[in-house]
Parts: C-alpha cells; sequence; structure tokens
C-alpha cells in the first residue's frame, strides 16, 4: 500500500486520541499517593475523577460546534495541546480543590478531540468504519501503558511526575500534528455560535428514529463498557480471588483484546454493514460478562476477557453509523452532540456497577452488564425484524 496523504492524518489523530486518553488513564494508577498528599477520602477523589470525565462528555458537543467554526484541526490542536497543558498543572496542585480545578479542565480539554477527529476522517476516507477502528486504537494503546507507566513512576518518585507523563507524550504529538495535518475548511464559518446552541434544532436532530435508535444502544453499551473498565481489576480480586497483580494482568489483556477488536469491528461494519459489526460485538459483550461471572476457573476469564474486549469495540461501528445518519453539514455539531449524550449517560456506569456490587454483590453486579448487553442486542434484531429501516 502506499503512503498517502490520508493514512497521515489518520495516524496522526491516533495519537492525539492516545494523548487525550493517557492524561487521564495516567491519574487512576497513583491515587492512593494522591489522598495520602492531600489528606482526603477516597470519596473525596472520586468525586474529582468522576468530574473528569464528566466534563470530557460535556465538552463533546461544543467540540463540534468549534470545529464548524473554525476547522477540525485548531480543535484537535486545542485537545492534544490542553490535555498536555492540564496534566503538568495537575503536577503542581498546591491543594486539594485546585486538583480538582484542573482535573475538570483536563475532562473538558480531552472531550474535544474524538467527535471532531471522526469527522475529519469522514471527511478524508470512505470505509469509515475501518478508518474510525484504527482511530480507536489509541485509546487501548493508552489503557496498555499509561497505567504501567503512571504506577512505575509513581512509586519511585511521587504522584506529581507520573500524572505530569502526559505532557511529556503530548508535547512531540502536537508538534506532529502540527507539521502533518494541513489546515481544514470550516463548514461554518460565519454562522454564529449562539444559533447552533437553539433548543428546537437540537431535539429535532436527536428524536429522529434513525439517530434515537442507535443512541440508545449506545448509552447501554457505554454503560457496560465504562462499568467493566472501572471495575474489572476490583472484580476479579474480590469475586475471582486473583492477586492484585494477576488482575493488573488480566485487565491489560482486556485492553490487548480491545485494541484489535477495534479495527476487527469497524472494518466489519463496513463490509457487512454497520447493524451487523455493532450486533456481533455486543453479542460478544454479553457472553463476556455472563462468562466472567458463570464459567469457572481460567476458561471463564478468558471468555470474560475476549468477550468483553469485543463489546467494548462497538464505537468503532455505530459511530460511523450515526455518521450515516447525519448530513456533511451537521456532522461537527450533530455528531458532537450525539457523543455528550451518550457518553454522560455512559459515566454513570462507574456508579451504577459500584452500587450494584455493595447492595447485590459482584456477581449479579457484573450479570446485570450481560443483561444490559441482550437489551440493547434485542434492540437491533428488533429493528432488523420489523424493517422499519432505521
Amino acid at each position: 500500500m502506499n503512503w498517502q496523504y490520508r493514512h497521515t492524518v489518520l495516524a496522526l489523530c491516533m495519537l492525539a486520541f492516545f494523548v487525550t486518553y493517557f492524561a487521564r488513564l495516567a491519574i487512576s494508577p497513583v491515587v492512593p499517593f494522591i489522598v495520602d498528599d492531600f489528606a482526603v477520602s477516597n470519596t473525596a477523589i472520586g468525586a474529582a475523577l468522576s468530574g473528569m470525565w464528566l466534563a470530557y462528555g460535556v465538552s463533546q458537543f461544543p467540540s463540534g460546534i468549534l470545529a464548524d467554526r473554525f476547522g477540525e484541526r485548531r480543535v484537535i490542536l486545542v485537545a492534544v495541546g490542553g490535555s498536555a497543558a492540564m496534566s503538568a498543572l495537575l503536577a503542581f496542585a498546591p491543594v486539594f480543590p485546585a486538583f480538582v480545578l484542573v482535573a475538570v479542565l483536563l475532562g473538558l480539554a480531552a472531550g474535544l478531540h474524538y467527535a471532531v477527529a471522526t469527522t475529519l476522517l469522514s471527511r478524508t476516507f470512505d470505509e469509515l468504519g475501518t478508518a474510525v477502528g484504527l482511530h480507536s486504537v489509541g485509546g487501548p494503546l493508552a489503557g496498555l501503558t499509561a497505567p504501567v507507566a503512571a504506577a512505575w513512576i509513581g512509586v519511585r518518585y511521587g504522584w506529581r511526575p507520573a500524572v505530569a507523563l502526559a505532557a511529556v507524550v503530548g508535547v512531540p504529538v502536537f508538534v506532529l500534528f502540527v507539521r502533518g495535518v494541513r489546515p481544514t475548511e470550516p463548514r461554518r464559518p460565519d454562522q454564529p455560535m449562539r444559533d447552533r446552541l437553539k433548543l428546537a434544532p437540537l431535539v429535532e436532530l436527536l428524536s429522529r428514529p434513525a439517530i434515537l435508535l442507535p443512541l440508545f444502544v449506545a448509552m447501554i453499551g457505554t454503560y457496560v463498557v465504562q462499568g467493566v473498565m472501572s471495575f474489572l481489576p476490583t472484580f476479579l480480586v474480590a469475586f475471582r480471588d486473583y492477586s492484585p497483580g494477576t488482575a493488573a494482568a488480566i485487565f491489560s489483556a482486556f485492553f490487548v483484546v480491545r485494541t484489535v477488536a477495534q479495527v476487527a469491528t469497524g472494518k466489519a461494519a463496513d463490509r457487512f454493514g454497520r447493524d451487523a459489526g455493532i450486533g456481533i460485538s455486543i453479542a460478544a459483550g454479553a457472553v463476556g460478562a455472563a462468562g466472567f461471572v458463570a464459567v469457572p476457573g481460567v476458561a471463564g476469564v478468558a471468555l470474560g476477557v475476549v468477550g468483553a474486549g469485543l463489546g467494548s469495540s462497538f464505537f468503532s461501528a455505530i459511530d460511523p453509523r450515526f455518521m450515516d445518519a447525519l448530513s456533511d453539514t451537521e456532522r461537527g455539531a450533530g455528531f458532537g452532540l450525539v457523543r455528550t449524550v451518550y457518553t454522560v449517560v455512559g459515566s454513570t456506569g462507574s456508579f451504577g456497577v459500584g452500587l450494584a456490587a455493595d447492595l447485590f454483590g459482584w456477581g449479579v453486579s457484573f450479570a446485570l452488564l450481560s443483561g444490559l448487553y441482550v437489551v440493547a442486542l434485542a434492540v437491533l434484531v428488533g429493528n432488523k425484524l420489523l424493517g422499519t429501516g432505521y
């Protein structure tokens, strides 16, 4: 294959996503050190991280509006540069309230990337599912590297250098993006931004059946993925009686599967249809979550890791489905709005899974995740059987 400019765009978008994901994941491994340093409770640090993830979801919609006004390239540069800068500031937070504020700003900056990068790729690639799948690999790659690197640095040098590591990673990617990606023409450079915030058009877009149906599936899927990513190591220790080290290794294996599955799911969506790619992914996720609970021994964990990894890759199929349902002029703000809705709703997965575990135990908590995947799959199958065309 001859290397073309579009491949440069794809590679640099993937690296940009890697940076924004790395910056968020680098905090979790050093939470105990942060708690000790600031003398705060786990609840307090949990609230700070929840604020960061919520801000990440909220900023998806304005990212699309900004891209329509100023072009995708500028917004992605702000996302990468902002993530690097906020990571550096986080390392110098003198008191805990300042840490919380910067963590929220980090979420806002990081959230500017994904929807805008997907829109940029839709301009560049006809096989959007494959492109989105390759772009999304940046997230799992960050999941493989950030926790390990941050934990290693945190143990030896403290939590501040560990969270600042994202700035070290982000600066060269920022420079590469500046040099490698050409300026992009804004879609709506002259339209006042306040016009894009009128409620009626936003409600109309979200209420379209072609948007509403996959949006429901995306909210369920994101909820499940967020729950698995937040608590899989804890589940393996508490329910499967693994050591923390073994649980961490299994968690890394989950990200390995997810990395490969992102690309495979995107290709399946391009070849066999968006809903086929989504359905295969979430069906595997349902089996994987059930396997973690119901199948004993190593076989159950292996089934769970493979199934959960495949299930978490459904974004590579469902995001192109949304893009298919939007016109070219709607893709910036429209896709950003969709991403905000399903990301914000899905971010409650961490709370929901933890609450279910406290009330009913870890087995029931993960079994419920399998059941939610089944509900999403039933919606897709029912839509297909009814022939609605949505």
